[in-house]
């Protein structure tokens, strides 16, 4: 009995402790990474994740930052041009969404496009 009751003590103290540090370093990929950006123009809801394009695909921000985008999140959204024609003539996300480089951007529309439903539902997650 004492030995299966300090097994299961071991055992709720590791799971606590793997929770704790997966909760710790997903909020310091966040600050790391930049978090995900939720584009709301022109239409809703385009995700964006930084962790997604920086550390599984190794993409520095330089890459992105240095010429396609500005580094204040969502300023592309003010600009005229921010369209799915832009990206389909390779401006913006379609630098690099061309097809070759990474999937097109006129493909896989929901890897991206996540719609009034899914914008709503990560609205909810953060309360």
């Amino acid at each position: 009995m004492r030995k299966s009751l300090t097994l299961l003590l071991v055992t709720i103290f590791a799971l606590s402790f793997v929770n704790y540090v997966r909760v710790f370093a997903s909020e310091e990929e966040e600050v790391f990474h930049g978090g995900d950006i939720i584009y709301t123009k022109p239409l809703k809801a385009v995700l964006f994740s930084h962790k997604g394009h920086v550390e599984e695909t190794g993409i520095s921000c330089e890459a992105c930052h240095d010429e396609t985008f500005e580094m204040e999140a969502l300023s592309v959204q003010s600009k005229g041009d921010f369209t799915m024609e832009s990206l389909y003539n390779g401006k913006y996300c379609g630098t690099c969404h061309d097809g070759s480089m990474a999937f097109p951007s006129n493909s896989q529309c929901a890897r991206c496009h996540i719609g009034v439903k899914g914008y709503n539902r990560l609205q909810e997650d953060k309360r």
